[in-house]
């Protein structure tokens, strides 16, 4: 395993560690999130019956986004998938195109990875890795959803913009 794929599984984990510490930090700023947006897109009337749906639907992006992190997750029960056909499949799942920002990623993972990485190195480079990249995929959500707000994409929006801001301490703000 080269040490930018090392780094990388540290940085989901990190991020894992990060989100389960800060869920109740982040499910409040969700709510905050999901309340402005509301209120400010022009989305129409919405009452509290859809309102309770739209927050019911960031919670269950929130706990789907802490076990894509999750280390020991159900994603690692099964046999890896080609990355091609699994990239391909995640294109048709997702509104959004996150491949740019996954090459962004690796870049930046290889650039920190560069010179090698003890074990002892590693969570610090993976610390590095989220300040300077943020959590992924949320700048291809946020970015996305900015260019077309819809409430299609508001809950992934609501999340990615609470990871960034609560998770990776990033100011998310347009």
């Amino acid at each position: 395993m080269t040490p930018a794929s090392l780094l990388l599984k540290v940085y989901y984990e990190r991020l894992h560690e990060r989100m389960a510490e800060r869920r109740s930090q982040l499910l409040l700023r969700i709510d905050d999130l999901l309340a402005d947006e509301l209120t400010t897109r022009g989305f129409g009337v919405i009452d509290a019956e859809k309102t309770a749906a739209y927050r019911e639907a960031c919670e269950a992006f929130l706990d789907e986004r802490l076990e894509m992190y999750n280390p020991i997750g159900v994603q690692y029960t099964f046999g890896n998938v080609p990355s091609h056909l699994a990239a391909e499949l995640e294109l048709q799942l997702n509104w959004y195109d996150s491949r740019d920002e996954f090459r962004d990623l690796l870049a930046a993972a290889r650039s920190l990875a560069a010179d090698g990485a003890s074990d002892e190195a590693l969570s610090d480079l993976a610390e590095n890795l989220i300040c300077r990249a943020g959590a992924f995929p949320n700048r291809s959500v946020i970015a996305g959803y900015r260019a077309e707000p819809t409430l299609q994409k508001l809950p992934d929006y609501v999340v990615a913009r609470g990871i960034e801001e609560i998770v990776c301490r990033r100011n998310m703000a347009e």
